[in-house]
């Protein structure tokens, strides 16, 4: 006896999952009854879950809508659309919303991929979630620096730089944070829902210091407007809104503090004998924060450690800041090649080793065709089993004397 898998699967998810695809392929309940030559009240019916869809009606349909069956038919965690916050340039013309919509779909998709594998593997992303900062009627410096001491206290970060910042807001904080390669004008899309918590989209085309800067600018919205989605478009705002402010002021608090920068400042002038900070000294320290040279130059200003209209002057020069990091043989930020953050990655890997997906799932998982998939399985059972044998020797090597009670 032939048994149908439609007869197993839950009608009222089936229909959310069709309601979804067709959403995101901007076709009406009326394009979908055409493909399935039904009457429109038939396709409300079938995505409320009140009429059982047909098999050959789910091939149609599955194909217009560009997904594969498997896609309605296997176990998977529904989530709401997104809402999105915006910074960098976002003119919202139906030629601007065309070109950014395709990556909100797609930052969407890879949460709920997320959202499986933590399923699938029983394991999720630990949340080590503050309550959202109180920010009204605070001046915009006082309040981004008191965040960024607070964050930075909350998540033992000391006062030096950050270089696994990523890593840390993933899981040490429980962000789930992708890179995209968006058109260049775009930094950072950020969302939350109850569901899924905090989600960013980084653009994987900006340099690595940019990269850095839109994730701390990202993790604001969170810290502080976590709920409140909003657009915002910078060539149509004469004055910029105070929640950009506090995020950019946020951003060079938390990425270079004042207490480690200013120590690390006069431990540079000191090793000349008429106290000098060297242009020289500016590149190493922003290679050291993992900053531009720009948005150093304007934190020491903003410190009155440097004369304002420095970083202009420095333009007015000449200043070529690639030409001078070559010459001081400093090598660039090292990019993080991988699209899918560390956690989601274990998960599929794990997923895929405990034989719960297929290879093709995982291949899905990774955004990759399956031959890629393969060399990325390999590459990642290495990867984590030198992170296990790392922590191995870590426990090994611990000097028990130095333990606490």
């Amino acid at each position: 006896m032939t048994t149908n898998i439609l007869d197993n699967i839950d009608l009222r998810t089936l229909g959310e999952l069709l309601v979804e695809a067709r959403k995101k392929c901007g076709m009406t309940q009326a394009d979908a009854a055409k493909v399935i030559d039904v009457s429109r009240p038939t396709m409300v019916a079938i995505e409320k879950g009140e009429r059982r869809i047909k098999s050959t009606e789910l091939i149609k349909l599955a194909r217009a809508y560009g997904c594969p069956v498997t896609d309605f038919v296997r176990p998977r965690p529904v989530v709401q659309p997104f809402e999105v916050q915006f910074r960098a340039v976002y003119q919202r013309s139906e030629k601007e919303e065309a070109e950014i919509k395709p990556f909100i779909l797609h930052l969407q998709e890879l949460c709920q991929n997320y959202l499986e594998l933590e399923k699938i593997i029983d394991a999720p992303l630990p949340q080590n979630y503050p309550l959202e900062y109180e920010v009204k009627n605070l001046p915009i410096k006082a309040a981004a620096e008191n965040i960024a001491v607070a964050e930075r206290q909350r998540l033992g970060l000391g006062d030096g730089p950050i270089p696994r910042l990523r890593d840390i807001l993933e899981q040490d904080v429980g962000l789930r944070i992708f890179y995209l390669k968006m058109p260049t004008k775009y930094s950072e899309v950020y969302s939350y829902n109850e569901e899924l918590g905090g989600c960013m989209a980084i653009n994987a085309l900006h340099p690595e210091e940019r990269r850095r800067w839109s994730m701390a600018h990202g993790y604001l919205h969170f810290l502080a407007h976590r709920r409140k989605p909003e657009f915002h478009f910078d060539d149509q705002y004469q004055r910029v809104p105070e929640s950009e402010q506090l995020a950019e002021t946020f951003s060079r608090y938390f990425l270079m503090p004042t207490s480690g920068l200013l120590k690390r400042f006069n431990d540079m002038c000191r090793t000349h004998s008429e106290f000098k900070f060297t242009p020289t000294n500016l590149f190493t320290l922003a290679h050291y924060y993992g900053v531009s040279v720009e948005a150093l130059v304007r934190r020491l200003e903003e410190m009155e450690l440097l004369r304002s209209g420095t970083w202009n002057k420095l333009q007015d020069r000449g200043l070529k800041v690639r030409k001078v990091q070559k010459e001081l043989a400093l090598e660039e930020i090292p990019q993080r090649p991988d699209m899918m953050p560390l956690y989601y990655q274990r998960l599929a890997i794990e997923a895929l080793d405990q034989g719960l997906v297929t290879e093709g799932r995982f291949a899905d998982f990774l955004n990759v065709d399956r031959l890629e998939a393969r060399c990325i399985a390999e590459k990642l059972r290495e990867k984590f089993q030198e992170d296990s044998s790392a922590m191995l020797q870590e426990t090994i090597d611990f000097d028990l004397r130095q333990m606490q009670e």
